[in-house]
């Protein structure tokens, strides 16, 4: 049996008051102090006020839509984001991710499933790694990564990584060599037996960005076709 999570600071921000008044009532009875916003304006108010630990997001908003919400939050500082979106389309929802969404839910949901995607969002971003691993700090192709600080650097620089990105490069590093499939990564990482692939797929592209010299053409974060991808240590001497 898990552990209870100790009480988060969660915003919700929607602008129909049912869904609110629901998703509010539901992590208040899990143990959380949460708030409510109605627009995009009022929701940066709110969190740069009252510095959330966890933001659930609506996609469609008056004022300021919620993928330009979550690029701002994301560019004040790494709170959690997990989305709610009405819509089917698969780009709409790889946007969200694309912009450092942690998750998202897509409506109507059922908001038992939405708050055990808030709380394993939670928990990740509280104890990322495995008890065994948070003492040790990660190397490999010149990254450095300090689970205990939660600081990543390539080459002496620091990488501005998401929570998901952070947990990712983490267990690349922690498994070199090792071909992983999208299912694997799903349950090891987001610690969740089931969602989206896509979800992986896209963190992959993301985290390309920032640790390849050449995302277009990955030498660290291999595809193995078939199975999933393969994070590689150049050997020593490599120019990579």
């Amino acid at each position: 049996m898990s552990t209870p999570l100790p009480p988060a600071r969660i915003l919700v921000v929607d602008d129909d008051p049912t869904v609110a008044e629901v998703v509010t009532g539901y992590l208040h009875r899990a143990g959380h102090t949460v708030c409510h916003a109605a627009d995009g304006p009022t929701a940066l108010d709110r969190a740069a006020r009252e510095r959330p630990d966890l933001v659930v997001l609506d996609r469609m908003l008056p004022g300021v839509d919620g993928l330009e919400v979550c690029r701002r939050l994301r560019a004040d500082r790494p709170v959690p984001v997990i989305m709610l979106t009405a819509r089917g389309d698969e780009d709409d929802r790889i946007a969200g991710l694309e912009l450092g969404a942690d998750d998202y839910v897509t409506k109507p949901f059922s908001p038992r499933e939405l708050v055990l995607r808030v709380e394993s969002v939670l928990r990740r971003s509280r104890a990322a790694v495995p008890a065994e691993q948070r003492r040790a700090v990660l190397r490999g192709a010149g990254i450095r990564l300090d689970p205990e600080t939660r600081i990543a650097t390539r080459h002496g620089m620091e990488l501005t990584l998401t929570l998901r990105e952070f947990d990712l490069l983490a267990h690349f590093l922690s498994h070199p060599g090792t071909a992983h499939g999208r299912e694997q990564l799903m349950r090891d990482v987001w610690g969740w037996d089931f969602g989206d692939l896509s979800t992986v797929t896209v963190h992959v592209r993301r985290l390309r960005a920032k640790i390849e010299d050449d995302p277009a053409a990955p030498r660290l974060i291999r595809t193995v076709w078939g199975v999933g991808y393969r994070f590689d240590v150049p050997a020593e001497g490599d120019p990579r």
